[in-house]
């Protein structure tokens, strides 16, 4: 993928919101569709993951995948890609038989509307978040890996050996992107991997949920470093009058490595974070369900006053 992006000028031309200085080879998360789609077809025909999760996660993230790829290579109008967002999102739902989480299916039909509405939302949003969050070297490969290795740890515990994989091939296809990633970059991962990856945390999480082998909130858990950075700072921008939606560098990681911290350092700390913080209090919510409102208050609290601090101490440039 490197060497194509290279013959075929696929790089990421630093701009204001950038936090680089050098142009860079990117689309390398075309190489992670491709791999996890290749696992996810191969555990399906193997009838080791429902095949109606795999075509959710196929169809939808190739959706996904397409848009973000044409936008990296010739940059795609948001619209548009919001567009092709929310197709992504319905077309993951229908194979998913609905949204049972949001109440019982003899409810009126206003009820099914509204969760389907909010199902898509949610999914729309994930996708778009994480695509927020990819704007330093490996951060948002490491985050994959460390979200999916412990989801298919806890799915293993819970029995679904099956769906387990399809977390572990997620995180083995970050992984060997990771490797090119590491500081300093030698690709980026550009929205084909980026919006992919969101898309495929909120498909399993909503998967997982309506199946019973793993709830929703675990998965909020997990990815609990991405979602409060994007929420956080969303509601500061929009509470500021500023353009929510337009380019800037005002995330906990971006104001970070402005203040002087490299890539590394933001790269080490997320890991940290994940591994000493965020995997116990997930075995804790997992071993101790009734403890998981608790925990995830606790870690939105928490969360809260980091992203505070880190916004009165270090300005954006």
């Amino acid at each position: 993928m490197r060497d194509y992006a290279l013959r075929r000028g696929v790089s990421d031309i630093p701009n204001e919101r950038s936090l680089h200085s050098v142009p860079t080879p990117r689309g390398g998360g075309l190489a992670i569709a491709v791999t996890f789609f290749t696992a996810t077809a191969v555990l399906a025909w193997e009838q080791l993951i429902p095949s109606n999760l795999a075509w959710a996660l196929i169809g939808g993230g190739g959706l996904v995948s397409w848009i973000g790829w044409r936008d990296d290579r010739y940059h795609v109008a948001i619209q548009w890609r919001l567009l092709v967002h929310v197709a992504a999102a319905a077309w993951a739902l229908f194979w998913l038989g609905g949204v049972e989480i949001l109440g019982d299916r003899s409810l009126p039909a206003a009820f099914t509307w509204l969760g389907w509405a909010v199902a898509v939302l949610g999914i729309v949003w994930a996708t778009n978040l994480y695509n927020f969050m990819d704007g330093s070297d490996g951060l948002a490969g490491a985050q994959a890996l460390c979200a999916a290795s412990a989801a298919g740890f806890l799915l293993c515990l819970n029995g679904a050996f099956g769906v387990a994989l399809t977390t572990f091939s997620l995180a083995a296809a970050s992984a060997g992107f990771l490797v090119w990633n590491w500081p300093r970059a030698r690709i980026f991962m550009g929205d084909v991997g980026s919006g992919l990856l969101g898309f495929i945390f909120a498909v399993l999480a909503l998967g997982t949920e309506q199946s019973g082998d793993l709830p929703l909130t675990l998965w909020l858990l997990l990815l609990a470093v991405f979602i409060l950075d994007t929420g956080y700072t969303l509601a500061a921008r929009i509470l500021r009058g500023e353009k929510w939606y337009a380019a800037h560098r005002s995330h906990t990681y971006q104001r970070l490595i402005q203040a002087g911290y490299s890539h590394r350092q933001v790269l080490l700390g997320l890991i940290g974070v994940n591994v000493m913080v965020l995997w116990p209090l997930t075995m804790l919510g997992w071993s101790r369900p009734v403890l998981l409102p608790i925990i995830l208050l606790t870690v939105a609290v928490g969360g809260w006053v980091v992203w505070r601090w880190v916004w009165q101490h270090y300005p954006a440039s």
